[in-house]
Parts: C-alpha cells; sequence; structure tokens
C-alpha cells in the first residue's frame, strides 16, 4: 500500500522536489530496485492485455518476460540494477495483511459472479485484482537474474527499507518502485516509473527526501509522523484526518503524542489502542541487513546458462533469448565509463580571494582599445 496520498501531497506543498527525467540520464548509477513491486506491475501489465503468458504446462512466466527485457533496458541505458527481495513481514504488517486477505475474498467472489453473467470486462478487472506475487515468482527471478549477471539481495524483512539502506550507506544512488514509503524509510532519492514498459512513455519521477522536508518545513521525525497520519501498512490513521489537516496538525504541533492532546475529540478519535509509536520505530529502525555486509557485483551474462533456463524450462524462443543476452553483454561492456559526478567533486560557487581585482583588471581591458583574441592554431574559444 505505501503511503497513502502522499505523492500528491508533495506535488501540491513541495513541488520543487519532485523532478522528471527520462531513463538515458541516469547513465552510470546504481539503483536498488523493489523487486515485489516490479514482478506485480509485470504481471499486471501482462494481464490487462489478456491472459497470463504460460509455460506448455500452465506455469506462468510473465513476471519472467518482464524482468528480462525491462532489466536489459535498463542496463541499455547504463544503470546498474539490483534488485531486493522481500523477507517476511513484520508482525504489526498483520493487520494491513489480513485486510488484504478480505479484499481477495472479495474479488474472488465477484470473479465467479463475472463469470456466471459472461461479463468480460468485470472478469479482466477481478482477476486483475487477484494478481499476487508468490515464492515460486520470486525463485523464478533470482534464478533469472542471475544468469544475467544481475545482482539481488533478499531483505530480512521490507524490501523499500532494505533498498533504502543501500542508498543511505552510498550503495546505490536511489530506490526504483512505486511505493512511497521507501522515503518515510530515508531513501534519498526515490524514481516512480523506472520499471514501466517503454511503450507507455512515461517520464520518470524523482522525489528527493530533503527537498521534501524543507518543503513541508518538517524533520524526519515529524515527517514519519505525518506518514502515519496519511495511512501506513503499520497501524490504522485517524478517520476523517486527510492529508491537509495531517500536514497542518504535524507543523502545528511536531509529533502524533502532542496531536493527540489537541485534536478534537468531537470531530476525530484516535484508533483504540494506537500503535503509532511501534510504527514510528519501524521506520526509523527497520530490520535491513547492513550495507557494508552486502558485496554488489555485476557479473557477465551466461548466455548458455540463460538460453537452458529461458527456453528449455521456461518456453521462452531461443532467438529472443540469445538476442537479450548479446544486448546485455554489449551494454556491459560499453558501460565502463563512469558519470563525471564520480570523478569530479562539485565545488560551491563562493568568490575566491582575488576574483574581484580580476575582474577589475578585465574591466579596464575592456574599457580600452580592442584587444586581439587569439584563435589561431592552439587556441580554443
Amino acid at each position: 500500500m505505501g503511503i497513502q496520498g502522499l505523492s500528491k501531497l508533495i506535488a501540491d506543498v513541495a513541488p520543487a522536489a519532485i523532478k522528471e527525467n527520462e531513463i538515458k540520464n541516469y547513465f552510470g548509477r546504481k539503483v536498488a530496485i523493489d523487486a515485489s513491486m516490479s514482478l506485480y506491475q509485470f504481471l499486471i501489465a501482462v494481464r490487462s492485455e489478456g491472459a497470463q503468458l504460460t509455460t506448455a504446462d500452465g506455469e506462468t512466466t510473465s513476471h519472467l518476460m518482464g524482468t528480462f527485457y525491462r532489466t536489459i533496458r535498463m542496463v541499455e541505458n547504463g544503470i546498474k540494477p539490483v534488485y531486493v527481495f522481500d523477507g517476511k513481514p513484520p508482525t504489526m504488517k498483520s493487520g494491513e495483511l489480513e485486510k488484504r486477505g478480505e479484499k481477495r475474498a472479495e474479488a474472488e467472489a465477484a470473479l465467479e459472479k463475472a463469470k456466471e453473467l459472461g461479463n468480460q470486462d468485470e472478469v479482466d478487472k477481478q482477476s486483475r485484482r487477484l494478481v499476487k506475487v508468490g515464492k515460486s515468482h520470486v525463485e523464478d527471478c533470482k534464478e533469472l537474474l542471475k544468469f544475467m549477471g544481475i545482482p539481488f539481495v533478499s531483505a530480512p524483512c521490507e524490501a523499500e527499507a532494505q533498498c533504502a539502506e543501500l542508498v543511505k550507506s552510498g550503495k546505490v544512488y536511489a530506490v526504483g518502485t512505486e511505493d512511497m514509503d521507501a522515503l518515510t524509510f530515508g531513501t534519498k532519492v526515490l524514481l516512480r516509473h523506472l520499471t514501466f514498459s517503454e511503450a507507455r512513455k512515461m517520464p520518470i519521477k524523482e522525489f528527493y527526501y530533503d527537498q521534501v522536508l524543507e518543503g513541508f518545513n518538517m524533520t524526519q521525525d515529524q515527517f514519519i509522523d505525518l506518514c502515519i497520519l496519511l495511512g501506513c501498512d503499520y497501524c490504522d490513521k485517524i478517520k476523517g484526518v486527510g492529508p491537509k489537516n495531517a500536514i497542518k496538525l504535524v507543523q502545528d504541533h511536531k509529533s502524533i503524542e502532542e496531536i493527540i492532546k489537541h485534536l478534537d475529540g468531537k470531530k476525530f478519535s484516535p484508533p483504540e489502542n494506537w500503535l503509532f509509536s511501534e510504527a514510528r520505530r519501524l521506520f526509523k529502525e527497520p530490520e535491513v541487513t547492513p550495507a557494508s555486509e552486502i558485496d554488489l557485483k555485476w557479473e557477465k551474462p551466461d548466455e548458455e546458462g540463460l538460453v537452458k533456463y529461458m527456453c528449455e524450462q521456461k518456453g521462452f524462443a531461443e532467438d529472443r533469448i540469445r538476442n537479450g543476452a548479446k544486448k546485455l553483454l554489449k551494454a556491459r561492456q560499453g558501460s565502463t565509463q563512469g558519470r563525471l559526478d564520480g570523478f569530479f567533486k562539485v565545488l560551491p560557487s563562493t568568490p575566491k580571494a582575488g576574483t574581484n581585482k580580476r575582474k577589475s583588471e578585465e574591466t579596464k581591458v575592456g574599457s580600452g582599445k580592442k584587444t586581439k583574441t587569439p584563435t589561431g592554431k592552439g587556441f580554443r574559444r
């Protein structure tokens, strides 16, 4: 679920924190990809266009197709992706998972009804609601990434928290996900739409954490409390408190404890046994593998391993897989050049001693006779 309404709130209140970019401009960047979110996108995208892709035995392969081709697209644009997979959900997420289970049961009932009525549009709609990333999807993609030479990390708990840990440590530049709670976990940069299909022609949206805090006029702790008020995966929120009320309450009272003291009890009442402090702790101190213990290596793709896995086991066309493997190899060989900002430190533009004197001398030259500027051999403008 992420954080309800956070992206729109940032757009409304702190628009300077959002920028749009093209995928080619991330050349040389290392990006942590929220794997479960990506797999869900791939499964949904194919489902919306018809039935899932499957092997001859009926095994779904849409997630493999999406991972294979979208990863190649990133690598061809000079991006070094690392996929991060979810571990066990925190105990506090059980309520959210229970709600998802209830919605799933509703979707199953609606699907059966739509089938009886022959309503194909409704069948497709409810089928998409039932798409779920399972353990087999995860294991399939880990196997695929291994042959592609792309590193992956199995998080002990939430993938978004592990991605944020990699960013905060400097191991990667940004998190690629659609879930805004990566910002709540403290990632410096969040990229949305990175794994979208090129055919959708959607620019990548960059969210900058420091500029969000500046635009909201908040500290990290206050921002986390805002996210809890907006609605997160770990606890309920105060019913009736929308985004505009939530940000004003935090700006005025600085913490949920103070908000509760000043809350209009006739209009709003906090949830019974509200576990906001535990949710706050999960955002501030999530269970992650320290980045210092993670070694990321991008290896040469194993073309024969890819062919054996994707073609012999999963039923993909051999020529397409070999072609993809060659693209990976070519992109890997051509991406050894790093970004300029990886070699040069950007210095502040504060005038140095002597600058004013030099400008004065230049002014004198300009106010006198015209001077000839050397443009011959050995000189460049």
